[in-house]
């Protein structure tokens, strides 16, 4: 289904993905080679973990000592002699680190700050990012090196394009920090030059690769229609075009993202804003603690050494095998002496009712379920397959109660059966290789505060009446409106943009040297949201643009309002980019008939265009 193309680039280059999870991590490669047709490969060897199979990932683990050095990653933090020194030595291992980045939208009354393991003393989620970061490219330096030889890597260690997927949930702010942490752990300079060398991806975006690579290709699945029709104004009503969803289960987060799919050439186009649920696999194990320390509370295997092993056990063995909520299940952790009747211990084994187990997975699955009816009610083509990936869909109960969901609404749910924790990895590499999306939905609405003129007849303006100011034209004008720019579910080209005209109107001439434009998105359930002071907690800050106009403010001319005082004004344009996966935006304005722009990717939180600071700050009008 997917044929891809011969490399066109003049110098050999290197693709690294790193797909850093919240429980495992992967990396894959592949080396670009003029004229040669790409094949994506996979890190299979890493310390302590040599002789595993190709779809290796290690465990998302890191043994910090009293210093806060990093002293232990992966596989090798589980060896007997690491854990036996980490003991000895006080060592701070750390697991599911990777949650103190999370954005606080999605903190849900299941989860919080104090129940995720604190970092070390002096220790930012950042740094930790970088640790393992850097961790995981020296081990693919290693790999490469053994596999292709050092002179090939010596060639491509200039060129060297790096993937890096995050949650679909993950915005601006996150986006800054992993792009932080690239270049802290040394995988590129912190430059302009070096980070146009890091490209951001969501886990959702990589998964669909991954599906079109291995699923879609395969002869039973690629009877499955997944087409697009070629004018959307037919959507509707085209019985033949129908959608896929990506189901990417993981340890932290479960990523649901919706296509469908635009035969010769092969492209797919997302037809319901992303969603992301913070309901993975490792939420699942945290309620079976819960249990099980409850249970054998009381008991002398309640000490919290043997709760977090058989804890541990549970989530390798019953977590997985789990099929039946008739049926008990069994957590084996200790030899034939280990008894307790009383608390459902014989022979080194822990029994659970099969509806106690089972339970542990529904507000995962309720939470997969809601998501996805969100997705099918936004999207613009019906929803016939979904494609169940990543390490939490190897749970067989999770996919049988899914698939209990949708069969009876006639969606076929299927998961491959193999290196399906691969699936982000592999996914991301192709999404450089291939880019086979082709239009994204907006999941927020995005634009900038800003004021608009005050009319006494309008009734929002009169609940505003003690916040109306005269500005420097004399106008009555409200503050905090929101300009809107673009709305949530609008599908978006590569290349397309939007734009809003905005005014800036300053007092004096100095403070017309700069211009700050903050870029906001608004993530609650109004259509069009007017202001931003109704639902202040549903607005977010993504960037500031900082553009320096002091040329242009060398040629304004002065202006004098009613009452005779002189003012400036500087007509700008807001410019927003987004059909790549990270936002971008633009401040552009007239100058000498020409239109310059400063540009401000959203991964950031201010951009300073000119290379100077400046505390001025304006405020932008509708008028």
């Amino acid at each position: 289904m997917l044929t891809r193309q011969p490399y066109r680039g003049l110098t050999r280059r290197l693709v690294l993905a790193f797909d850093v999870g919240t429980t495992y991590s992967g990396v894959s490669y592949a080396i670009l080679d003029p004229g040669d047709v790409p094949k994506i490969l996979g890190v299979t060897r890493f310390p302590a973990q040599e002789h595993v199979g190709g779809d290796c990932k290690i465990p998302s683990v890191i043994y910090y000592d009293q210093t806060s050095r990093p002293r232990a990653f992966g596989a090798e933090a589980l060896q007997e002699h690491v854990i036996e020194q980490a003991e000895e030595e006080q060592w701070i291992k750390l697991e599911w680190w990777k949650l103190h980045l999370r954005p606080r939208y999605l903190d849900a009354a299941h989860i919080a700050d104090d129940d995720i393991q604190p970092l070390p003393a002096g220790k930012s989620a950042i740094e930790v990012l970088a640790d393992f970061m850097r961790y995981l490219y020296q081990c693919s330096r290693k790999y490469i090196e053994e596999s292709h030889g050092t002179a090939l890597w010596k060639s491509v260690e200039q060129n060297i394009e790096f993937v890096l997927t995050h949650p679909n949930g993950w915005e601006g702010p996150q986006q800054k920090q992993i792009r932080g942490a690239a270049a802290l752990a040394g995988l590129i300079p912190n430059t302009q030059d070096g980070q146009s060398r890091v490209h951001l991806l969501t886990e959702g975006e990589a998964s669909l690769h991954f599906c079109v690579m291995k699923i879609f290709a395969s002869e039973s699945l690629s009877r499955t229609p997944i087409v697009a029709p070629d004018h959307l104004e037919q959507e509707d009503g085209d019985p033949g075009c129908q959608g896929v969803v990506i189901i990417d289960a993981g340890g932290g987060t479960v990523d649901l993202s919706a296509y469908s799919m635009q035969l010769s050439p092969t492209s797919f186009e997302e037809i319901a804003p992303a969603e992301c649920r913070l309901q993975g696999a490792v939420l699942v194990t945290r309620r079976a603690h819960a249990l099980i320390k409850k249970k054998l509370a009381g008991s002398k295997y309640g000490n919290p050494e043997i709760l977090r092993q058989i804890t541990d056990i549970f989530d390798k063995t019953t977590k997985l095998r789990v099929r039946n909520a008739e049926d008990p299940q069994y957590i084996k952790f200790g030899t034939v002496r280990d008894k307790d009747p009383q608390y459902d211990i014989r022979s080194g084994q822990l029994k659970l009712t099969g509806r106690s187990v089972t339970e542990l997975f529904e507000p995962s699955v309720k939470e997969i379920i809601d998501a996805f009816e969100k997705q099918q009610l936004a999207a613009s083509t019906p929803i016939k397959s979904v494609f169940l990936v990543g390490g939490f869909a190897a749970s067989e109960w999770l996919f049988s109660s899914l698939q209990k969901y949708f069969a009876p609404r006639g969606i076929e749910i299927c998961r491959p059966d193999s290196h399906v924790n691969k699936a982000v990895a592999d996914g991301a590499v192709s999404y450089h290789i291939d880019n086979i999306v082709s239009s994204r939905v907006a999941k927020l609405t995005y634009g900038t505060e800003c004021s608009v003129p005050y009319d006494s007849s309008d009734p929002e303006h009169r609940a505003r009446q003690k916040k109306v100011y005269r500005g420097p034209s004399g106008i009555l004008a409200v503050p905090n409106s929101f300009g809107s720019i673009l709305s949530r579910g609008t599908r978006v080209s590569a290349e397309q943009t939007f734009e809003e005209d905005f005014v800036v109107r300053r007092s004096t001439i100095q403070s017309c040297a700069s211009v700050d434009v903050d870029i906001t998105a608004y993530r609650g359930s109004l259509a069009k949201p007017d202001w931003m002071d109704t639902e202040p907690e549903n607005f977010t800050t993504l960037c500031t643009i900082h553009a320096d106009t002091s040329r242009l403010a060398a040629k304004l001319s002065p202006k004098r309002s009613k009452d005779g005082s002189v003012y400036y004004v500087i007509d700008i344009k807001v410019i927003l980019l987004f059909g790549l996966t990270e936002l971008k935006a633009q401040v552009g304005w007239v100058e000498d008939v020409r239109l310059y722009f400063y540009l401000c990717c959203c991964y950031s939180f201010l951009c300073n265009a000119a290379g100077a600071s400046s505390e001025v700050s304006g405020q932008l009008f509708l008028f």
